[in-house]
């Protein structure tokens, strides 16, 4: 019976959110529970040095901020291999190998590095590393022969570079070295949640974030400021429910769901303010961020021995990556010495 290998990751650019909990880290969780995986979980420091050159501390510390989240949540090393992109030596080769496959237009046409580059306003001053991340990404899942790929509903243009990119390489060679990922994306309407201020999007560089660490008085605090209906002034009000994040946070998180539904309805025909929806929502929020507070708390006390859970996961990911490396090399001609 085949094994299906799965690689997904994040950029180390600051502590995890509620939104990646929902979006990816819970999924995560339970494909490695199935225990049907293979399973590579990438800390993608190189891909954040691509507009993080100049300040390095900023991914060596989120670094650890992120393996500490992934741990806290129930990635378990023991059936999961955390590695350190930064670490595995074969990526780099890969990427060379992969971007004289692929034009400029290409990239340069790729929808998801077309909206992060109006995002993050490089205007001409474009990192040539950014430009072409999307090679980086394709060495990270050929490198582990990855064909089942968690990500974000906005990931679709990514994954079908990286499939042209391995129908490339293994047309242009004659051989089937490479595999071809798939996309597994969230849940409709699990994709993305908004920020609490109301923003579309949950955003670190935005300031409207949950933290999967935030201590429970910051948790509180947050959710009781949280965007919900402007015109619902007063109790007796008939609110909005469209748009209303507490109620769309509800909708993500809560399980009662017949309880969710009555406040829906009370709150549509008045009668409900926005505070006490806000300390029901409060109250399944800590039930889920407890635990994880807890765990993260335990790791914190021996932070050498996470690293060295980074080290043997790199270490394990890099026996995969050179393997996949020596048959690339061979399919291209360059094991010259071989």
């Amino acid at each position: 019976m085949k094994t299906n290998t799965i690689l997904t990751g994040d950029r180390p650019t600051g502590k995890l959110h509620i939104g990646h909990y929902l979006g990816s880290l819970k999924n995560r969780v339970k494909l490695q529970n199935e225990g049907k995986y293979k399973m590579f979980v990438m800390i993608a420091d190189m891909q954040a040095f691509t507009d993080n050159a100049r300040n390095p501390e900023k991914v060596r510390n989120s670094l650890i901020q992120v393996a500490l989240d992934y741990l806290s949540v129930g990635i378990d090393p023991s059936k999961t291999n955390i590695l350190v992109q930064s670490q595995i030596p074969a990526l780099n080769e890969l990427t060379m190998y992969y971007l004289d496959l692929v034009s400029v237009s290409r990239l340069e046409r790729n929808p998801t590095v077309k909206s992060e580059i109006q995002q993050k306003s490089f205007g001409q001053s474009i990192p040539a590393g950014f430009l072409t991340y999307p090679v980086s990404q394709t060495a990270d899942i050929t490198a582990f022969k990855a064909d089942t790929v968690p990500v974000g509903d906005d990931q679709e243009p990514m994954m079908e570079q990286a499939r042209e990119i391995v129908r490339t390489f293994n047309n242009t060679y004659n051989v089937d070295t490479l595999v071809e990922p798939q996309g597994v994306f969230p849940p409709k309407g699990q994709g993305r949640l908004p920020g609490i201020d109301g923003n579309a999007k949950m955003s670190k560089s935005l300031g409207n974030c949950i933290y999967l660490s935030d201590p429970a008085d910051v948790v509180t605090k947050k959710v009781m400021s949280m965007y919900t209906d402007p015109d619902h002034i007063h109790v007796e009000d008939p609110g909005k429910i469209e748009g209303n994040t507490v109620f769309t946070y509800l909708d993500a998180f809560g399980t009662d769901t017949e309880k969710i539904a009555e406040l829906k309805a009370q709150y549509q025909a008045g009668g409900l303010g926005d505070v006490k929806v806000k300390r029901y929502l409060n109250d399944v929020l800590q039930e889920i961020l407890e635990p994880i507070r807890n765990r993260r708390a335990e790791y914190e006390k021996d932070i050498p021995g996470v690293y060295d859970i980074l080290k043997k996961g790199s270490d394990n990911a890099n026996i995969v990556a050179n393997q996949t490396l020596t048959e690339v090399r061979k399919a291209i001609g360059v094991n010259y010495f071989d």
